[in-house]
């Protein structure tokens, strides 16, 4: 059986797709039921495949052939991820089928869209143009192929997340979802444009990668498209229709802000690129959505600094939801660096203000707080942090006597959402303490909209390097006890400021002393 199955697939594993040699993987290898018998697949060896050991064991569904087109999608995931630092979105998955060949020239005659596909279809197609009756956009509906299907990541900056599976088990099983994608349509100068997805992406991801080649669509007609870009952003924001994950909602604020200016401008006859009003000007020019526009001037700085591609702290932040592979969420990153360091009120001056002298205020906070999460990366986390020992279960496998490395085990601790954020209040009196020693003048509001000195970051990385070194990182024992459940903020700040738990528990040989934490080893 094992000798003809592996014929059947051309020495191939039915899960991976990698060589299968029959004497080198001879204790190795699975042969199992494409489709499980209690799903009423045969038990007959046209339902078998074989496979390599571990490809089996890892697989995440129990039908092989969704499970063969999941390890397929995971290889759309690690690509996009190298080639831009994120998950894979539909835009990845058209890439890897053969979509985004075509655009579609469409003209509207009456109440019909018409056009002409170049896919197997000469003649002309028409179909029913219809109007909402509250935003009196145009739309239609229709059967697109792939080929000329784009994603609309302006719109939709959602990576595909772990909804797939379920989505490619139930399409798969015959059961469709009820909505269909939704995208819109705009000529270009030669009358042609794409067919924009911005709606409905993991749908489409889960249909195109189980074979279909044609996909139904609500298209909109050359909408206005900062309605739709505030439509989905309401979706996953006040409506929680959709499960915007934080960094979304950032990056769909940022795209809003930019629209916010273009009208500003637009309003004050001001040409494009022109930066003489601030953020002030702004909240009240839109003073009837004041506080969604000084929302939206924030999302714009944290869009700036997590997509700097300077920024090597976000190599080991999960921008969407929790991994246990990386140690960082883009939640905590909130919770810590920005709640702590963001200056969070708009500011009186104009948005090029000092820009010709390097001292524009968001720019050094952007460029400093790219910096300080260097810093953090370099000394906690950089040859440290070990993707094979990473665990969500870290401290429960230590006490059931587990092994693991010291340098992993300090990352890990010391990246705990509570722990990084005493770290950090502590990094900020260190500034403060600074600039009431030399006399000079800083707003405590807003940290690093000043340059800071190269000998006040020297000061920063010794604590950091100081604060890694404390034994109570790699204290096994601590395991079940002070790390073992998740503590609030001033739990950690108490260990810091005392060196004991707010309940008397001895963690520390001594409190943090400041003078001696920004020390290097080797002064005095």
């Amino acid at each position: 059986m094992e000798f003809r199955l592996w014929e059947q697939q051309q020495h191939r594993c039915f899960l991976c797709d990698g060589e299968i040699d029959l004497e080198l993987h001879a204790d190795e290898l699975h042969i199992d039921h494409i489709i499980p018998i209690v799903h009423q697949g045969a038990d007959d060896p046209i339902n078998f495949a074989l496979m390599h050991g571990r490809c089996n064991e890892k697989k995440s569904a129990t039908n092989l052939e969704i499970a063969r087109l999941l390890h397929r999608f995971e290889g759309i995931q690690d690509k996009a991820r190298t080639a831009n630092g994120r998950g894979a979105d539909l835009d990845d998955v058209l890439g890897e089928v053969g979509g985004k060949v075509h655009n579609l020239k469409l003209k509207i005659v009456g109440d019909e869209a018409q056009y002409v596909l170049n896919v197997g279809e000469p003649h002309v197609r028409k179909t029913a143009v219809h109007t909402d009756p509250k935003s009196k956009m145009r739309y239609f509906f229709e059967v697109f192929p792939i080929e000329y299907l784009h994603h609309d990541d302006r719109i939709n900056p959602r990576t595909i997340g772990g909804s797939l599976k379920g989505l490619m088990e139930e399409f798969y099983a015959g059961r469709p979802q009820l909505q269909v994608s939704l995208a819109w349509w705009a000529p270009g100068a030669d009358g042609a444009g794409p067919i924009k997805v911005f709606d409905g992406q993991h749908k489409a991801a889960a249909q195109i990668l189980l074979g279909v080649k044609k996909l139904p669509l609500r298209v909109f007609v050359e909408p206005d498209l900062k309605v739709l870009l505030q439509a989905n952003t309401n979706a996953g924001d006040s409506l929680k229709q959709v499960a915007f994950d934080m960094a979304v909602k950032r990056h769909l604020g940022s795209a809003l802000y930019k629209e916010r200016i273009a009208e500003y401008r637009a309003a004050k006859r001001l040409s494009e690129g022109e930066e003489c009003f601030s953020e002030q000007d702004l909240v009240v020019h839109f003073r009837g959505s004041r506080r969604e526009m000084q929302k939206y001037i924030l999302d714009s700085v944290r869009t700036a600094i997590t997509q700097d591609a300077d920024n090597l702290l976000m190599d080991y932040v999960e921008m969407a939801g929790k991994s246990a592979e990386k140690p960082l969420s883009y939640n905590t990153i909130e919770k810590t660096f920005f709640s702590i360091f963001l200056y969070l009120k708009p500011l009186s001056t104009p948005l090029n203000y000092l820009d010709e002298q390097g001292k524009n205020p968001r720019h050094l906070e952007h460029i400093q707080m790219v910096r300080l999460m260097n810093t953090y990366a370099s000394e906690i986390l950089a040859n440290r942090w070990d993707l094979e020992e990473a665990s969500s279960k870290l401290e429960y496998h230590l006490q059931q006597g587990e092994s693991v490395s010291e340098k992993h085990l300090r990352a890990h601790r010391m990246s705990r959402e509570e722990i990084l954020h005493a770290t950090l209040t502590f990094a900020q009196l260190i500034i403060r303490n600074f600039y009431a020693y030399t006399g000079d003048l800083i707003d405590d509001e807003k940290l690093l909209q000043s340059q800071h000195p190269d000998a006040l970051w020297k000061r920063i990385c010794n604590f950091l390097v100081n604060l890694r070194g404390l034994p109570c990182w790699v204290d096994k024992n601590l395991s079940g006890t002070i790390f073992g459940a998740k503590q609030n903020r001033d739990y950690w700040l108490a260990i810091f400021k005392t060196g004991s738990t707010p309940n008397g528990v001895k963690v520390l040989a001594e409190p943090l002393d400041i003078q001696k934490m920004i020390k290097s080893k080797g002064d005095d």
